[in-house]
């Protein structure tokens, strides 16, 4: 009987403990799949992990107490699955990693035999070859030039030409000409080696800001296979060079802001100086790189603001960071600037054709100029014969020649203008205003106050002014070359007016003094107008008699002077320093940047024509023809990508003004895409809008370093867009076999 009771006591426990067990199941099961269906309204892909992982997990109710199992000589089925899905993991980084280096590696290669091919073909000058190839010359010679653009990318291009044999001795005269023997496929590999870099900086900053294997071959393929790409980098230009530069300024940005969670790493501080170098040398190619130093300021800006909102950093440590940028950002950046522009005068020390451009102060240290060492005499006497330069930035010399005013801008006498080459034609001697200039007289000094007039030397016609309206400036006075063999009348006359540089004795000095010459009878004062005479005036400055006389541009020096009986003056008068050269060296720059316009029959464009490849650029006319053209197919596909991205931005902005919440997982990945994206498109906006504002002549080239922040933001688009499309789960759009992002990495 007492067994019968015991084996029912056992049967009754074992019933009870296995309801429990049942009902402990039941339990789990049901918050399972509560949580199930509440991942499912949330959209959360994770918490239906978490269910598949639970339900797999032992049942621990079904232990009996005290029991313990022994010890597993063998790795247990759960352990091994486990290890199984760590080496694939790890096997997957690996092959991540590989595929991603060599799709570069064939990135490259495609980059070069497109790039490369032909050469030395055509084997004549093309288009701007004909500046670039003659500013090498002008280097390897030691010549000094003038151009609007700063000196790093042509210096670079000179060294090419050097190291690969060239002497200097073509004359780059007009496009079209052969180059015969002469080696310049030095000067072309260069631009070429440096413009082909960019396809693979591209790819490694979209792989840096995605870690995606596609969208970084796409933006690649898209800067490879554009035929405009393509033509760019392989002629003496300074477009590939700046183009290069921007690209790694970029990419080192892109770095420097992959550390910003590890700041004064020694890491960090490499890719800010390498961001700070490289944005200075895009800047010292063309002021075109101004734009990537706009944006990498703007990323800066956003990252300090950051800092500074970020309550657990304090003041010190905001104002630290602050310096840090300060010093890689600014500082080293405008070092190196002013480094290249100290290379370029040291490259030039020999008078050329770009000293007209420049002050007499300037001109005073080339080697070979008049102005240099004792040639000049020091005090301005009548007799003298001179050349005057506007005083102003970029002021050009007084010119005049035997040509006449047209007839509908009476009376045609002889044109007076400016001119910023040397020339004979810009030489006057300086005579009394009652008297002929006697030699055999002593010496008379000209001083502040004294009438003069100036005869052209070649026409033998004083500078003049009467109540005429000039061709252009219509409220200033006509100024004109009159009289016969040094005869006029008197409006002839100027009285000279010094508004610094002389001495107690109001002496007139070469060079240093500064003096306006007012008209006696009009009361004008001579003006030289920023302002270019029709073809009928050989396009050059107009010259006039302007009403208000404390303006900027009625400001005259003596350049040239001419006298046997004067002592000679020292050179150290008028040698400038190294910032004052600078700051006048950037003035004449912006000044002729600003104004330049199309030569007759030259082909031109808008910036609304660029992103649409519109219209191209003929860079050889010959027979074997050159046309700088993008390829429609990726520029149109492009182009309708951006568009419609812009329009997805608005669409969800709209959305989450009227309420409607993404699911979080969808909508973190959306605004990762949006982050890298909205990023670029900035980056393309600052290379882009800005020529809208500018008033110069305009051409399809300008619009390249746009171009490939486009390619790079397209690369990530459409990569994001194809895995939206193969993905099987709409709440997960990553499809493993079209982009090697693993949610591993």
């Amino acid at each position: 009987m007492k067994e019968e009771a015991e084996q029912k006591k056992d049967k009754l426990s074992d019933t009870e403990e296995k309801e429990q067990q049942n009902d402990i199941e039941k339990s789990a099961k049901e918050k399972s799949q509560e949580a199930s269906d509440e991942s499912r309204q949330n959209g959360s892909v994770r918490l239906r992990k978490a269910k598949r992982s639970s339900t797999n997990k032992p049942d621990n109710t079904k232990k009996s107490n005290g029991s313990k199992k022994p010890p597993k000589l063998f790795p247990s089925s759960k352990t091994k699955s486990t290890l199984a899905k760590s080496l694939k993991l790890n096997f997957q980084k690996m092959c991540s990693s590989c595929g991603a280096l060599i799709a570069l590696v064939v990135v490259v290669i495609l980059t070069l035999a497109t790039r490369l091919y032909k050469l030395n073909d055509p084997p004549h000058i093309c288009w701007d070859e004909t500046h670039f190839g003659k500013h090498a010359n002008f280097y390897i010679k030691g010549e000094f030039f003038f151009d609007v653009h700063p000196p790093l990318a042509k210096m670079l291009i000179a060294l090419a030409g050097y190291l690969s044999g060239y002497d200097g001795s073509f004359a780059f005269d007009k496009p079209g000409d052969e180059y015969g023997e002469h080696s310049y496929v030095g000067m072309r590999l260069l631009c070429t080696m440096l413009g082909s870099l960019c396809v693979p900086l591209a790819y490694l900053m979209v792989w840096e800001l995605t870690k995606s294997t596609a969208a970084s071959v796409l933006a690649a393929c898209f800067i490879i296979f554009d035929n405009g790409c393509i033509t760019i980098s392989q002629y003496i230009l300074l477009d590939p060079i700046l183009m290069f530069f921007i690209m790694l300024s970029a990419f080192c940005l892109t770095k420097f802001q992959s550390y910003k969670n590890e700041p004064y790493t020694i890491q960090w501080w490499i890719w800010m100086f390498a961001t700070g170098i490289s944005l200075s040398c895009a800047f010292s190619c063309k002021w075109v790189g101004l734009f990537v130093i706009l944006w990498a300021g703007l990323t800066t800006a956003m990252e300090l603001w950051e800092i500074l909102g970020n309550l657990e950093i304090s003041l010190f440590d905001v104002g630290k960071h602050l310096m840090a940028r300060v010093l890689g950002l600014i500082v080293v950046p405008i070092t190196i600037y002013l480094f290249w522009f100290a290379v370029h005068f040291r490259m030039l020390p020999n008078t050329g054709p770009g000293d007209g451009f420049f002050s007499s102060a300037f001109q005073s240290t080339l080697k070979g100029n008049q102005l240099y060492m004792y040639s000049v005499p020091e005090d301005l006497a009548f007799g003298s014969i001179i050349t005057l330069k506007n005083h102003r930035g970029g002021g050009a010399l007084l010119h005049s020649h035997t040509h006449l005013y047209p007839k509908e801008h009476p009376p045609e006498q002889q044109q007076v203008t400016g001119y910023s080459h040397k020339d004979d034609n810009n030489k006057w001697l300086v005579k009394k205003a009652y008297e002929q200039y006697d030699s055999e007289k002593p010496v008379e000094f000209v001083k502040n106050g004294d009438w003069i007039r100036l005869e052209h030397v070649a026409t033998k016609r004083n500078v003049h002014s009467h109540n005429e309206k000039p061709p252009l400036t219509k409220h200033h006075y006509q100024v004109t070359a009159y009289g016969d063999n040094g005869k006029g009348d008197a409006n002839d006359f100027w009285r000279v007016e010094v508004v610094s540089g002389a001495n107690a004795d109001n002496r007139v000095k070469t060079v240093k003094t500064v003096f306006r010459l007012v008209h006696v009878n009009l009361g004008c004062a001579l003006h030289m107008s920023t302002k270019t005479l029709p073809k009928w005036g050989w396009e050059q400055l107009e010259v006039s008699c302007n009403p208000t006389i404390y303006h900027q541009n009625n400001l005259w020096n003596v350049e040239g002077h001419e006298n046997d009986r004067v002592p000679k003056a020292s050179p150290e008068l008028y040698k400038p320093s190294f910032f004052e050269t600078i700051y006048e060296s950037h003035l004449v720059m912006a000044q002729t940047n600003a104004g330049f316009k199309p030569k007759e029959g030259e082909v031109t464009s808008q910036p609304w024509q660029w992103p649409i490849n519109y219209r191209g650029q003929v860079f050889s006319g010959a027979d074997n023809r050159v046309y700088l053209l993008g390829n429609p197919v990726i520029w149109w596909f492009i182009f309708g990508l951006m568009t419609f991205s812009i329009m997805m931005f608005f669409f969800y902005a709209l959305k989450a003004q009227r309420g409607y919440v993404d699911p979080p997982q969808f909508l973190a990945r959306r605004k990762r895409v949006e982050s890298i994206v909205v990023w670029l498109l900035i980056a393309w906006s600052f290379h882009y809008f800005p020529f809208y504002a500018m008033g110069r002549v305009l051409y399809f080239h300008h619009y390249f370093p746009a171009y490939l922040f486009s390619a790079m933001m397209a690369g990530k688009l459409n990569c994001a867009f194809l895995c939206r499309l193969v993905s099987t789960d709409p709440l997960d759009p990553v499809p493993c076999r079209i982009c090697l992002v693993r949610r591993a990495l």
